[in-house]
């Protein structure tokens, strides 16, 4: 669900049309891209987002950016939680307002607005992850591929694990069977073998076959030898969990303190 901010106000005017729901955010899915997918020319300095503080979806985003090296190649705006940020806020309004006509529903963030148009572009968290790799990296820079074809059907997987089994509103039973799963994914070969017969699948393309159990997985990383999405999905995941939840799972703690150690994982809050 997005993130709401707030709901623009009344423009005082009237439309023939029947007012639309207030208590819905419309949802906007235009592409960044020159293709079928695409609508929005990936140029560099064109777009700007606008993320909310304390939002998980808006921590992915910011750990996105710098991840890529798109920091300085688009405007970024924090809302505070407060409502502390009017004029930000008054941007953010004017873009969903110039994108349906007499918009009256809540603004919500993430949102990938076009400064070229003053429109939005998107507000649907997915969407602008992904599209945030066609644009250009600072100074040519060649950034990671954090959602590789390979690896594609393993980083929904995860991301679907991660939103049922550890939101705040999960069964403390299904995040202990989760959080459990992912500590034997950390662990060395040997044990993560003797663990793999009673351990869930999480589906993961490879040359081996079809899925490849989670705790089978090579490497340091959420889905094997290579940071992907999937890293920056259980990074702000654990980052949600009660203070000392990770206490009885000390591989999963090795694992958060190594991403912190990369700049885009440790300016964007306290390790979890």
């Amino acid at each position: 669900m997005h993130e709401t901010v707030s709901r623009a106000p009344s423009t005082g005017t009237h439309s023939t049309s029947a007012a639309r729901p207030a208590t819905r955010p419309h949802p906007f899915r235009d592409r960044i891209g020159v293709g079928l997918a695409g609508g929005f020319y990936p140029a560099p300095h064109r777009y700007r987002l606008f993320l909310r503080e304390g939002c998980p979806r808006s921590l992915r985003v910011r750990i996105t950016l710098d991840l890529l090296g798109l920091r300085t190649s688009l405007t970024t705006t924090v809302l505070a939680r407060s409502g502390g940020s009017p004029d930000a806020l008054a941007s953010l309004r004017g873009a969903y307002e110039a994108t349906w006509h007499h918009y009256e529903g809540p603004l919500t963030a993430p949102a990938l607005c076009d400064r070229w148009t003053g429109r939005v572009v998107s507000n649907h968290t997915p969407d602008i992850l992904r599209d945030l790799a066609a644009l250009p990296a600072e100074d040519g820079a060649c950034p990671p591929v954090l959602r590789p074809p390979a690896l594609a059907a393993g980083i929904d997987a995860l991301r679907e694990l991660l939103d049922r089994d550890l939101a705040p509103a999960a069964r403390p039973e299904a995040r202990e069977a989760a959080l459990a799963l992912l500590e034997v994914r950390f662990a060395p070969r040997e044990e993560a073998s003797a663990a793999g017969s009673t351990a869930p699948v999480i589906p993961c393309p490879s040359a081996g076959g079809p899925h490849v159990p989670g705790p089978h997985l090579p490497g340091p990383y959420a889905l094997g030898g290579v940071l992907t999405a999937a890293d920056v999905d259980l990074w702000v995941a654990l980052g949600r969990l009660e203070p000392g939840a990770l206490s009885a799972y000390p591989r999963l703690q090795e694992y958060a303190q190594r991403l912190a150690r990369q700049a885009a994982f440790r300016d964007a809050g306290p390790t979890p």
